[in-house]
This record gives structure tokens, sequence and C-alpha cells, in this order.
């Protein structure tokens, strides 16, 4: 199964990846654009998903890299 690579705050101002399961956070960055940078990557690499949630907690938005088991039908 793909991991999910979730963008979160943290308790010290800044923001966090966070491999969906693991116990530790993966890295701690200063902004909310380097740790969703780094999150992407991370999930393009393990075709994951990238789930980025705002300063409330609450998700924001999502990207898939992996295999999606319902992708989106073409519509042409």
């Amino acid at each position: 199964m793909a991991k999910r690579q979730h963008v979160v705050p943290n308790k010290s101002g800044g923001w966090s990846v966070r491999r969906e399961g693991a116990l530790r956070v993966t890295k701690s960055f200063a902004s909310k654009q380097e740790a969703v940078t780094y999150a992407k990557n991370a999930a393009k690499e393990h075709h994951g998903e990238l789930v980025i949630h705002g300063a409330d907690g609450l998700i924001k938005a999502r990207d898939n890299y992996g295999t999606d088991p319902h992708p989106p039908k073409d519509k042409h």
C-alpha cells in the first residue's frame, strides 16, 4: 500500500511532514511551502498521496502520485 505524506502544523509554529502511520515526524520546516515541496517529492518517489493540512489541522488539499483506484474519467 502506498503511504500518505501529511503536511501538518507543529507546536513550534513551523510545519512538519509526517508519513501516515509513523510515530515521529519525518522532517520539520520553517515554512509551509518548504514542507509541501519536500512531501510532494516523497509522495512522488513512493507513488503515494500528499495530504496538506491547514493551520487549523483540517485537510485543505490532496494530490495522488500513485495508482489511483478511482481515476477520473476522460471526458474527451
